[in-house]
């Protein structure tokens, strides 16, 4: 049996990239953090981390463990919830962006309602500045966005990297303008396109503005232009394009409203935290 307390640790050393970063995101010492690593590999028998002077890699045997602790603490926490018939109930206004609606979240949220019958829960799908003014003034109680990597708003879910997306047969012309393809301001991969082409020195022209990724996967379909978009969760049909230059990473984050969490969405957030590689799709193949 493995420690819950062990498995968290190092998800979120998996989480945040490194042990002093989880030590912060958890809130205790870089030695106990190192402490519950140690631990987990004596029980595991196997090395986790492949540690450096600067980086922290998982191993292979690390790369399986990540599946197998998300799938043990949601496996404890639905038989928790179940066994002890804490009767949680509340209302929890939830919203996320449109382009992680597609993904597997729905089927995280699935499983929260169904340990969790009587809990509330009301979604709404928007971009990501319109979900953070909506947290901020009180209207949602939680939110799953986007954000800059220099940015420190939220608590980091999982990292991925932005791509130039486009159809499969879609090429690169030197010396063109890029058609550019993208949501309305402020948008993280807007501008995360537009300042990777001007610091490229790269023209550019906006060919379609959507508020809504239905519209930006028609507009890409439709020859129009391309677009930036996570990675790791590219909607059907777009694919990554190389000879652009890097738009850079992003990450997804959870906000919250001010005040103590009910213990509802306490719940939801470890929920979304343990399912998190349920959101991430595999990355589909690369356009020359």
């Amino acid at each position: 049996m493995f420690e819950t307390t062990l498995l968290q640790t190092f998800l979120a050393i998996e989480r945040t990239g490194g042990f002093t970063a989880a030590a912060k995101d958890l809130g205790i010492r870089q030695s106990t953090v190192s402490g519950h690593v140690a631990r987990l590999e004596q029980q595991t028998g196997r090395q986790l981390f492949r540690r450096g002077t600067q980086t922290v890699e998982l191993t292979p045997d690390g790369v399986a463990m990540v599946r197998f602790a998300r799938e043990i603490l949601a496996a404890q926490g639905q038989a928790a919830a179940y066994f002890t018939d804490t009767g949680l109930a509340g209302h929890i206004r939830f919203g996320a962006s449109e382009d992680i609606v597609a993904t597997g979240l729905p089927d995280i949220l699935l499983d929260f309602r169904t340990a969790f019958p009587a809990v509330d829960l009301e979604l709404r799908v928007g971009l990501t500045g319109e979900l953070r003014d909506e947290v901020r003034n009180n209207r949602l109680d939680l939110a799953l966005v986007k954000r800059r990597p220099t940015e420190d708003v939220g608590d980091l879910v999982f990292r991925d990297d932005l791509v130039w997306a486009g159809r499969p047969d879609d090429r690169v012309v030197p010396g063109e303008p890029v058609r550019l393809v993208t949501y309305p301001g402020p948008s993280v991969t807007r501008e995360a396109a537009i300042g990777a082409l001007e610091r490229a020195g790269l023209h550019y022209r906006i060919t379609c503005v959507s508020a809504s990724q239905q519209g930006i996967r028609a507009a890409v379909a439709a020859g129009l232009g391309v677009t930036v978009h996570a990675g790791a969760i590219l909607p059907p049909g777009l694919v990554p394009l190389v000879g652009l230059p890097d738009p850079g990473p992003t990450e997804f984050t959870l906000v919250s409203r001010t005040g103590p969490p009910s213990v509802a969405m306490t719940e939801l957030v470890q929920a979304i935290r343990v399912g998190a590689d349920r959101i991430v799709a595999a990355r589909p193949r690369v356009s020359h």
